[in-house]
């Protein structure tokens, strides 16, 4: 009876290994980025199915859904709604104007970017705090009733 000789299997390379640990990293990075922003679409998502459409275009939200001196971000539109004033709708990209980071919070009336900490304000876009230098843009949206819509 012939033995054969056992050896043993060779051990991936450290350049695997490295690529494979950065690769499981980068993934759970931006799998951890991509659901902070989810809670925004899913709840515009259930109160404005992107079926339903307004004068001009998809409705984005009802204007109940937007807190006065606050606002929304809605991820897939790449826009952020605000209400400034009661009754006053204003929309922005959700685009920082410093590195293109999409915006995340919007809380005591400033839109702030997760990336360098950016703030902009939710009356006009302007820059609270940079490092940004540039206000948001400004997007079009139309308000038909008790529906907001991206023109």
């Amino acid at each position: 009876m012939a033995s054969e000789s056992i050896h043993p299997a060779s051990a991936p390379s450290r350049r695997v290994v490295v690529a494979a640990v950065g690769a499981a990293g980068l993934a759970l990075t931006l799998n951890a980025c991509g659901s902070e922003d989810d809670s925004s679409s899913s709840s515009s998502s259930s109160s404005a199915s992107s079926s339903d459409t307004a004068a001009g275009g998809s409705v984005l939200a009802k204007t109940s859904d937007i807190p006065e001196g606050g606002g929304k971000i809605f991820k897939d539109s790449g826009v952020v709604v605000t209400q400034p004033t009661a009754g006053e709708f204003k929309a922005f990209s959700s685009k920082c104007t410093h590195q293109g980071c999409a915006v995340t919070g919007i809380t005591n009336g400033v839109i702030t970017c997760p990336c360098h900490k950016s703030e902009f304000s939710v009356t006009d876009g302007s820059v609270k705090k940079g490092p940004a230098t540039q206000p948001l843009p400004e997007e079009k949206i139309s308000v038909s009733g008790d529906s907001i819509s991206l023109a």
